[in-house]
Parts: structure tokens; C-alpha cells; sequence
């Protein structure tokens, strides 16, 4: 008996590694761009009086590197509702009532352009993976998205509410686990993320929420990842090596979030940039110890735009080369910060960086690279990635 279950359990599991296979990306229409920002959020949230705040406002925005953002949000919405324009007063309701529907059509967006990318029947999907830390509701974002997609009633669901920005490397991390123990499994990853559950007016006793305003977009991103695939029929982009979780020491509070009333409010506690950058090493060391990786230069670069502190104090710690950031500073510049839709637009910024540069693979002609994730905790996601030759990738 116990030889046939081990064939039988060995069977279940796939062979090979597994690989994203397709990204897709989307985001709202409306498109705010930084340098009005200012005096469109103090005038919508009736605090022009406020001139000091207001002055410093234009200062986070300036020094954010952000061009423009997306967002739901509307001057109509938020003139219809006043309650989300204060910085505490119950507008809960509100909030739902945007980010319940449009959380999963966001995701639809951003999945049906992974599909169509991957080019195979929808029908293959067998497992979705849904991350949003914009709204809580029950059937969830991942019953909405079946729906939506009209995937099998079988597709077995995974819901993540509540992470935060880390958790574009958790979807990763879970998807190469369901894609590597189950034959045959093509996995539906997807992040989506929308700012109507953070949006408040400003409070001068609280700057910390103020750095959140200036820094938060919309937005939603998707891949397909499987193991032992047909490189003719899904040609993969990235190989995921391998992926590790942890809790940086002494950061306990460093970012916290609360969902209440008053929606969902985020609190910055510690000096994040300096937390990361000083632990950020000790991170790659054990991620590529096992395949002898030692420099950094020699590998390309994902990397979560928390803001640009994070990214040019990273830099400055190892020694990176000039550039080495370059795809997280686009999106940043590009999108701002997108919580854990960000890394995965940053992924499929760095595949058309890598094609459109005729590079040989599809990690900017680099072998190795890496996927960082980082958010409340302070939580860091690690995922070791490999590229694929361009001639099979793209």
C-alpha cells in the first residue's frame, strides 16, 4: 500500500520549476498628474486655509518622483461625498461601494490581457490567486473575478485581503507552490488595488497619512504561472527559483494599517527606508546563497517603489550600478505607488525594457535577478527570478 501512495502522490506533483508565463496589466481611466495634485487635494477636501500643510504637501509630492497616478476617484464621487474628504468621519460605506465592484473589473482588465498574452484556452486555469487590500466582502474579489472571466466552477480560489505592499511577492510565492505540487495546474495570480479605501483630507498632526496621499495610485496586475511547459506553446518569461518570507528585526510597527469607519488608515512609524536598506543584504545573501550569486551588479533588479527614499538608500548600500533601478523608478514615475499590483507591472516593465533594448534574455541580458516585496510588518518578500532567452520569452 504504502509504495502505490507514494506513486500516487508523486504523480500529483509537477516535474519542472514553475514560470510566469504571461503578465497583464491595467489601470482607471482618470489620471492624475502630481505637479496639480496639490491644489486639487486641498481644494476638494476644503483645507486651502491650511497654507503651511499645504506648502509641505507640495514638497512630499515634489520629492515623490511621481508624474502621474490613476485612480477612481473623482472629483464628482468625492463632491457627493463629502465624509471621505475628512480625515476622520464615517465613510466606510462609501468606500465599499467603489472598491467591492470595481476591485474585480480592474482585475478583469488586467486578466484578460495576461490571457490573451498566453494565448491557451481559459479553461485550463485550475487555480486563482487574488490579492487586494482595498475592501473586505463575502462571496470575495476572487468569486467576482470567476465570474467575470467565466473560468471553471472547479477553479480553486485563493483570497488575500489586508496585506499590503509586500504581497505582490506573496502571490508569487503561493502560485509557484500550487503550480509545482499539482500536475498540470496553470495559476491565475492576481493583484488589484484601489486608493478609494485610503483617500482622506489632511491633518496636521498626522504627516505620516499625508506621505500616503501623495504616494498612492490604482491599479491591477495579472500573470499565469505553471510548471512543465511546452516552450513552443507558452513560451515563459521568468523562471521562479525560489521564494522566502520574513519579519525585519526591530520593525514591529513600522507600518500599520486599520481598517474602521473611517476607512482604512495607514500609519508609517519607523524609518522604513533605513530598516530596508540595512537588512536588505543579509536578505540577498540567503536567497542566492544556494546558487552561488555574490554580486548584485550582476543581477537585474525588482524592487517594490515604496517611495524613492527606499530605492536610492537600497542603491547606495550595495553599490548598485546606475540604472540597476531603473524599471521600479518608471513605474513609480509612471503609476506611483500601486501596493502589491507594483511589482508586477515593474516585472513586465522590465520584459519590454529587456525586448525593446534587443537584449539576449529577458532580465536586461542579465541571468539571475531578484523580486522584492516590501510592506507592513515590516514584512520583506524575496523571490529569486531567472531569465529566459528572448527568443523563447517574447
Amino acid at each position: 500500500m504504502a509504495p502505490a501512495m507514494e506513486d500516487i502522490r508523486r504523480a500529483q506533483r509537477a516535474e519542472g520549476a514553475a514560470a510566469i508565463l504571461a503578465i497583464g496589466t491595467s489601470t482607471p481611466p482618470n489620471a492624475v498628474y502630481q505637479a496639480d495634485y496639490p491644489d486639487y487635494y486641498f481644494r476638494i477636501t476644503k483645507c486651502e486655509h491650511l497654507t503651511d500643510l499645504k506648502e509641505k504637501f507640495k514638497r512630499m509630492c515634489e520629492k515623490s518622483m511621481i508624474k502621474k497616478r490613476y485612480m477612481y476617484l473623482t472629483e464628482e464621487f468625492l463632491v457627493q461625498n463629502p465624509n471621505m474628504c475628512a480625515f476622520t468621519a464615517p465613510s466606510l460605506d462609501a468606500r465599499q461601494d467603489i472598491v467591492v465592484p470595481q476591485v474585480p473589473k480592474l482585475a478583469l482588465s488586467a486578466s484578460t490581457r495576461a490571457l490573451k498574452e498566453w494565448g491557451r484556452p481559459k479553461s485550463l486555469i485550475t487555480h486563482l490567486i487574488f490579492c487586494t487590500t482595498s475592501g473586505v466582502d463575502m462571496p470575495g474579489a476572487d468569486y467576482q473575478l470567476t465570474r467575470l472571466l467565466n473560468l471553471p466552477p472547479s477553479t480553486k480560489r485563493l483570497m488575500l485581503y489586508q496585506q499590503g505592499c509586500f504581497a505582490g511577492g506573496t502571490v508569487l510565492r503561493l502560485a509557484k507552490d500550487l503550480a509545482e505540487n499539482n500536475a498540470s495546474s496553470r495559476v491565475l495570480a492576481v493583484c488589484s488595488e484601489i486608493t478609494a479605501v485610503t483617500f482622506r483630507g489632511p491633518d496636521e498632526t498626522h504627516l505620516d497619512s499625508l506621505v500616503g496621499q501623495a504616494l498612492f495610485g490604482d491599479g491591477a496586475a495579472a500573470v499565469i504561472v505553471g510548471s512543465d511547459f511546452d516552450p513552443l506553446l507558452e513560451p515563459p518569461l521568468f523562471s521562479l527559483v525560489s521564494a522566502s518570507q520574513t519579519i525585519l528585526p526591530e520593525s514591529e510597527g513600522a507600518i500599520d494599517g486599520h481598517l474602521r469607519e473611517i476607512g482604512l488608515t495607514f500609519h508609517l512609524l519607523k524609518d522604513v527606508p533605513g530598516l530596508i536598506s540595512r537588512n536588505i543584504e543579509r536578505c540577498l545573501t540567503d536567497a542566492f546563497k544556494p546558487f552561488g550569486v555574490r554580486d548584485w551588479n550582476s543581477i537585474f533588479w525588482v524592487a517594490h517603489p515604496g517611495g524613492p527614499a527606499i530605492l536610492d538608500q537600497v542603491e547606495e548600500k550595495l553599490g548598485l550600478d546606475k540604472g540597476k533601478m531603473a524599471a521600479s523608478r518608471h513605474v513609480l514615475a509612471e503609476y506611483g505607488n500601486m501596493s502589491s499590483a507594483c511589482v508586477l507591472f515593474i516585472l513586465d516593465e522590465v520584459r519590454r525594457r529587456s525586448a525593446e533594448g534587443g537584449m539576449v534574455t529577458t532580465g536586461e541580458g542579465f541571468d539571475w535577478g531578484v523580486l522584492f516585496g516590501f510592506g507592513p510588518g515590516l514584512t520583506v518578500e524575496t523571490v529569486v527570478l531567472r531569465s529566459f532567452p528572448l527568443g523563447n520569452g517574447e
